[in-house]
Formats: C-alpha cells, sequence, structure tokens
C-alpha cells in the first residue's frame, strides 16, 4: 500500500491554505526544538520537513502535519548527549543512525499491525509522561531564558540553578518575559491567521537587531541541500542505539497515533494506524539521512491545519515545501533570531505539554490512577524516559489483573442442592437433580473468560468444596481458558480423585476441550452438558 492515503483534489485550496499556516506555525518550533535537542536549529528544520512531506506521502492521516515534537525533542538530545558527548568523532553519525533504525522500527510496527495495540497505554500513563515531558522541556529553558550557557539535563540545571540566577543577564530574561506576555496575552481569534510563535520571532528579531540588545542569538543557517548522513553502525554499542532506536520508534508511534486520534475527532476522517506507522517511518528514515531531528504527528500543527481547511496528504506536504523554500533562500536570516525568545517559545510548549485537565480533576481520580500519574511523572524527570513508561505499563497491568481476578472469582459459583430456594444463577431442573443427590453432588459453575490471574480463585474455592462424592465442573458458560488455570485445576482434581471424588466435565466449548482433552491424563469424563451429567448420577 505505497501512495497517498485520503487524496482529494477537491480540497485543494484549503490543502494549500492549511499547508502554508501549518508552515509558519511550524518555522519557530522547528528552530527552537533543533537548538534545545543539541543538533542545531537546521536539524529542526531538516527533521519538520523529511518527516512533514513523508509521513504525509506514506501515512495514514490525511491532515496529520508531522515534524519534530516536545516528547521526541527530549529523547533525542538524550540521544545526543549519549552518543556524542562519549564518542565525539563519529557521535553525530551514531545518533543519526539511531534516528534511521527509529524509522525502520516503526516501518516494522505498521507492517507487523501493531498500531491498534501502541494505543491501548493507559490514560495515567501517558498522562504522566506527557506531563514529565513538559517540565523537562520547561526546566531546559531556564538557561536560555536567563542568557547562560544551555545544560544537558534537567538534574544538571536543577543543580546549577542558584549560579544561574546570579549570572542571569536582565536583557535576556526581560526579552523572555515579553515574549511570554505575548505569547499568552495574543487574541485567540488571531492565532489561526496570525500565530502568535512566529510573531514573537520577528518583534524579537527586529528588537534585537534594531536596538542591538547583548543576548544570544542563533548562528546562520547555511542555504542549500544537506548533506547526506551515512549510516554508522559500532558493535559495541549496538545494545545501547537499539535502545534509544525503540524508546524513539514507540514514543513516535504512540505521540502520531494519538495525535490521528484528535485529527480524526477535528476532521470526521479515520485514520489508517498501520500505514500511519509506516509513513512516519519513512520520515524519520529520510530525516536521519539528511541529518534532522526525529519527528511525530504534531498536535497543535494538525488542529492548525484542519482549522485553516486542510483536509487531505498535500496539506502536510505542502508544509514541508514551504518550509524548504525557507531553508533554501532564507537560511542567512535565521542568525537574528535571539534564543531568549526561541526558550520562552519552547517554555510555553512544555507549559501547555502538561496534562492540566487531568491534574485539575486530580480529587475525583481514584487514589491508583493518581498514584501511577504523579509516579511516571517523576520518573521520567528523574531517570529514563523508557523506565518511567514501563514501570507505570506494569503498575496499571497488575492492577487491572489484580481487579479482573476478583471479577473471574465472583463468576465461578457451585451449589450442593441445599439451599432453600434455587439460586439465580442455577435453572430449576438442575437444582432439583442436586436435591436429589442428597448433597453427595456438587455443581461448579465457571463464566467468562478464565486468564491466568483466575487460577488462584479456582484453586481456592475448590479447596473449600464440601465433602461430595461427585464433582461436576461446568464448562458451558466458559469462553476462554487459560493454560495456567488449566494445570492449577488439573492438580486439585487429581487431589480429589485421590480422595475418592468422582470428578466429570460438562458443556466442553471447541476451544476449551481442545486445551483440556491433552491434559486429562486422569482420565476424566466430559458430558455434553450438565444437565446429563447431573443427570446421570
Amino acid at each position: 500500500m505505497v501512495g497517498v492515503y485520503g487524496w482529494s483534489l477537491k480540497y485543494w485550496r484549503g490543502d494549500v491554505f492549511g499547508g502554508v499556516t501549518a508552515a509558519i506555525v511550524a518555522l519557530p518550533l522547528a528552530l527552537a526544538f533543533g537548538v534545545a535537542s543539541g543538533a542545531g536549529p537546521l536539524a529542526g528544520l531538516y527533521g519538520a520537513i523529511a518527516v512533514g512531506f513523508f509521513a504525509a506521502l506514506f501515512g495514514g492521516t490525511p491532515a496529520q502535519i508531522s515534524g519534530p515534537t516536545g516528547p521526541m525533542t527530549v529523547v533525542m538530545a538524550a540521544v545526543l548527549t549519549q552518543f556524542v558527548g562519549q564518542h565525539p568523532q563519529v557521535g553525530l553519525s551514531l545518533a543519526m543512525t539511531v534516528v534511521m533504525l527509529a524509522g525502520v522500527l516503526q516501518m516494522l510496527f505498521g507492517l507487523l499491525r501493531l498500531g491498534r495495540y501502541l494505543t491501548l497505554v493507559s490514560l495515567p500513563v501517558v498522562s504522566g509522561f506527557m506531563s514529565g515531558i513538559g517540565i523537562i522541556i520547561i526546566i531546559l529553558q531556564l538557561p536560555g531564558i536567563l542568557g547562560v550557557a544551555a545544560l544537558s539535563s534537567p538534574a544538571a540545571v536543577w543543580q546549577a540553578l542558584p549560579s544561574l540566577l546570579e549570572q542571569g543577564q536582565l536583557a535576556s530574561m526581560g526579552l523572555a518575559a515579553a515574549t511570554l506576555a505575548l505569547l499568552y496575552g495574543w487574541p485567540k481569534a488571531w492565532r489561526l491567521r496570525l500565530p502568535a510563535p512566529l510573531v514573537a520571532l520577528l518583534l524579537g528579531s527586529v528588537l534585537v537587531a534594531w536596538w542591538a540588545l547583548p543576548v544570544a542569538t542563533l548562528p546562520e543557517v547555511p542555504s542549500g541541500l544537506p548533506h547526506l548522513q551515512v549510516p554508522y553502525w559500532s558493535w559495541p554499542l549496538w545494545g545501547d542505539m537499539l535502545q534509544a532506536a525503540l524508546m524513539l520508534a514507540v514514543l513516535g508511534s504512540l505521540d502520531s497515533l494519538l495525535t490521528s486520534l484528535v485529527a480524526d475527532q477535528r476532521s470526521r476522517h479515520l485514520h489508517h494506524s498501520d500505514r500511519e506507522l509506516l509513513g512516519q517511518g519513512v520520515g524519520n528514515l529520510v530525516a536521519g539521512l539528511l541529518g534532522g531531528l526525529p519527528g511525530a504527528g504534531a498536535t497543535m500543527r494538525t488542529v492548525v491545519n484542519i482549522d485553516a481547511g486542510g483536509r487531505t496528504p498535500l496539506s502536510g506536504m505542502v508544509h514541508a515545501l514551504v518550509l524548504l523554500m525557507l531553508v533554501l533562500w532564507f537560511g542567512q536570516w535565521v542568525a537574528y533570531i535571539p534564543q531568549p525568545v526561541l526558550a520562552a517559545i519552547l517554555l510555553k510548549v512544555g507549559v501547555d505539554i502538561i496534562d492540566w485537565p487531568l491534574l485539575k480533576r486530580a480529587r475525583q481520580l481514584p487514589r491508583m490512577a493518581l498514584a501511577v500519574m504523579v509516579s511516571v511523572a517523576v520518573l521520567t524527570v528523574t531517570t529514563d524516559l523508557l523506565i518511567a513508561v514501563a514501570v507505570g505499563v506494569f503498575i496499571t497491568q497488575a492492577l487491572e489483573m489484580q481487579a479482573y481476578a476478583r471479577l473471574q472469582a465472583a463468576s465461578i459459583r457451585f451449589s450442593q442442592g441445599g439451599e432453600p430456594h434455587c439460586p439465580a444463577w442455577l435453572d430449576q431442573s438442575s437444582w432439583h437433580a442436586l436435591q436429589g443427590a442428597q448433597g453427595r453432588m456438587v455443581l461448579l459453575t465457571l463464566q467468562g473468560p478464565l486468564g491466568f490471574a483466575a487460577a488462584k480463585a479456582v484453586l481456592g474455592l475448590l479447596e473449600r468444596l464440601p465433602t461430595c462424592e461427585r464433582l461436576v465442573i461446568d464448562y458451558s458458560a466458559v469462553t476462554f481458558l487459560d493454560i495456567s488455570t488449566a494445570l492449577a485445576m488439573e492438580d486439585v482434581q487429581l487431589a480429589l480423585q485421590q480422595q475418592g471424588v468422582e470428578v466429570v466435565w460438562a458443556g466442553l466449548g471447541e476451544e476449551v476441550q481442545g486445551l483440556l482433552m491433552p491434559l486429562n491424563r486422569q482420565g476424566i469424563r466430559s458430558y455434553p452438558d450438565r444437565q446429563l451429567a447431573l443427570a446421570e448420577y
């Protein structure tokens, strides 16, 4: 399935206008993300161009705008710090090879049809992770706002904060404060036609050039096409490279697919998850070859594009081509852009990434969900991003399995016919058959899917069974049986048989029968339904 998904010339005017508008919004963000990553503003621009064009061309979300994002930039900054810091001669080549490998992994995710599973991460984990990323972005912008040299990690900034405040430049802090005031005070009605970040970028550059303010500016971006990055593989570092690529691939895929859901709601057009992963993978592969930052679906730029009329992949390609023209012909003007303005723009991006809507409802959230969200956010800021997500997923899965086990235990019932009235879950004829056995027969009824979490519940119930001569285990309402539960029941059934209890099965479905029969070492008889098993005694 190669080609444009969702293409239609019917929307070409809206696509062109949406693409140009999205490019205007993307320009300052691409420059800022490039600087924040440590790769430079040109890397941010070429990342926006490569991922923006090829993700639109081959992706599965027609109106999505892709490019460098806050979470991807944070991870890429860590990748650059790790490889360039330890291997200065080949570090950049190693880092870009990681970006290419991440693109290949994303393409593999799409080919393996993993798109539907990547968005199954629970909301508290996603919320905590995104909030942690927002906090990281905010902390990393403090040196730029203060007008001092940038530091590589949030921990380094936090530890050096007292000395950074002492070295702070009034001109940089004043310009950053003015930028933030403009960003937050810009009228909502103007944001679509004239994005606030672009206005801040232009006004800040004019002020610095006109008044010769003593603030740091970006280096001049050389015009022309980029030099291709030849993939460089180091076998001693293959584990670190693969881990970094996997983190970029998973994060980029998750970020893109969540943005795709937003695009679906705004454009009334359902996306194709696996194809979107394929397109994002191609985009990141090309970004690595061009020396650009990795990217993903960008929520704000996508919403701007759709609101401006963008509906098909043409809008994403127009957005990338506009950025390419700016790089080829206007790169020298980048040297007038002040770093405090970009730092202020990124600080607002970090603030916006934090999941404020969920935090405002923290008192209404279950305590465990809130604990997971806070834990993931703290781990994201203080440790490794992959560890934070892994811990969050593990905790939520453990909590879900615990709740699932309780539900499964509640669905397991037994009757000996001694109740004064027929239980609601049991039919009259079965109850009369049990009464006729006068306590010598017990009916154990299992229901629903019985995964491995049900094994302990089933064992506990079987061990508490009243004394009887025959145990009828009714599987007629079981839709799935896990091997762990089947083997656990086998041990208990063997112990019951050794005590002289006859164990029989009833109502085996095709799937359950296919699992139990090969394990039937005890010669347990099976009946097509429980009525026959009860009546035969």
